[in-house]
């Protein structure tokens, strides 16, 4: 029995596990490519270690892909014997529980499980950021915040976490609407941790909320260094650059990024499928020739329309064929998608599947079928619950895009200037250029039309 960087004890008998688990923790927190190398050295020097294989699972499931959920479902079968054949602390069969949770369809239960952890254990990091990222996963931007804050406390300036947890206070307040306090959090966690990545990446989801994109560039540009240790993670970084870019209508460099960093290895990873596919839909929405890019994107989302595993991620493969004109695939997601719909009791993801899945993805197809009458009022109807799909504000804009758009070009151009006025509220009040560009385009339609141009489109 020894005790982890945080002073807890854990179930580890030689130092050099001890050390490889606080390296994998800390790895962990930064979104760094060496997390599983660390993992893996502590299950070869301890395979009895029951916590471990939980993390390992835990780890698959926040993959969201299908063929991972058997190598999770293997790593719940030998935490489950570990757990029998030793005697694991309480701390570490919490993780246990979390991940047979998850397996079961029941991901809130798995964040119960981590917040019973830090009511005891408020300092374990490692908690934190798993509770941090299922939330996420699931759209709760306010349970977000209010774990972090409820352990804020803990952590001195000693924690080894410190800094991290800082980064996760920041991206949770953005979140929910608190800017100002958001960019304090991520530069001081930054401060703190100079190579937290989700704390640097908070700060430029602020710049994005509050339409300031040449301050967003200016906060990245130099710091490089702060995600070039990640995983995928530092795709969606430089993501986020080239969204500024776009705000600033430098094609060019959203382009030039857009090659040789966001899908520089052309990845099947559905964050990365989701940070390219959200681009090229900006960029077409825009009026710009993305050549034969969709290609690349729709060969891969094509062997993932079965997946089932999260709407968020099934929401980007179908943008992706939709991008590509692949109608068969269309087809068989489609059909897969009004099955998963009348399953949505099966499981709180196939709940979302149905809503706000369903609305949504017929939406997207009409919108691909230039029926844009019939994509506006579906996704009409998916749009307030869309937070229930995962992911952050800046990551579902492209559904509220698409709305507005499919709005504007149906004619429903009170609604779609409605839905302006409230993306910018959430915006500190502010326009950025797309807003802009099409409070313009319904002034000048309702110029071009007079009164009719004030009613829907029939």
């Amino acid at each position: 029995m020894r005790n982890d960087q945080f002073g807890y004890d854990i179930s580890l008998s030689s130092p050099e596990a001890v050390q490889a688990w606080d390296r994998m923790v800390l790895a962990f927190l930064a979104h760094a490519a060496a997390t599983p190398e660390h993992l893996g050295k502590v299950l070869e020097a301890e395979p009895g270690f029951a916590m471990a294989h939980a993390v390992k699972g835990l780890f698959c499931l926040m993959l969201g892909r299908r063929e991972m959920d058997e190598t999770a479902r293997a790593a719940h079968e030998t935490a489950v014997l570990c757990a029998r054949q030793g005697a694991p602390l309480p701390r570490e069969t919490g993780y246990v529980r979390a991940l047979g949770a998850w397996l079961g369809g029941r991901p809130s239960d798995s964040v119960r499980e981590m917040e019973a952890i830090l009511t005891r254990w408020p300092e374990d990091a490692l908690a934190m950021k798993i509770s941090h990222a299922i939330r996420f996963i699931l759209g709760d931007k306010d349970g977000m915040r209010a774990s972090i804050e409820a352990v804020l406390p803990a952590y001195d300036v000693q924690n080894p976490a410190r800094g991290y947890l800082f980064g996760c206070h920041a991206f949770s307040l953005e979140e929910t609407g608190e800017y100002g306090r958001a960019e304090t959090a991520g530069r001081m966690g930054l401060s703190v941790s100079p190579d937290d990545a989700w704390g640097l990446h908070a700060v430029a989801h602020v710049f994005d909320m509050t339409c300031n994109a040449r301050a967003g560039l200016n906060w990245l540009e130099g710091r490089e260094h702060a995600w070039a240790h990640c995983n995928n993670f530092r795709y969606h970084v430089w993501w986020h650059k080239a969204l500024m870019h776009l705000d600033q209508n430098e094609i060019e460099a959203v382009f030039h990024l857009y090659d040789t960093e966001v899908r520089k290895d052309r990845t099947d990873d559905f964050r990365d499928i989701s940070n390219g596919t959200a681009m090229l839909m900006r960029l077409e929405l825009e009026g710009h020739d993305v050549g034969d890019r969709w290609e690349e994107m729709a060969d891969i989302c094509e062997a993932r329309t079965e997946d089932a595993c999260l709407i968020f991620a099934d929401l980007h493969y179908l943008l992706a064929l939709i991008g590509g004109g692949r109608k068969s695939a269309i087809r068989r997601m489609m059909t897969r998608l009004h099955a998963d719909a009348k399953r949505g009791g099966e499981s709180e993801m196939m709940r979302r599947m149905a809503n706000p899945g369903l609305s949504a993805a017929s939406g997207l197809e009409a919108f691909g079928e230039g029926d844009y009458k019939t994509a506006f009022l579906n996704l009409k109807q998916a749009r307030h619950s869309m937070q229930l799909a995962g992911g952050s504000h800046a990551q579902r804009d492209i559904f509220e895009r698409l709305s507005i758009d499919a709005g504007i070009r149906a004619g429903f151009l009170d609604d779609a200037e409605t839905m302006l006025g409230e993306r910018s509220a959430r915006r500190a009040g502010r326009h950025d250029r797309y807003a802009s560009t099409r409070l313009d385009l319904i002034a000048e339609t309702r110029g071009e039309w007079g009164e009719a141009g004030r009613l829907p489109a029939e």
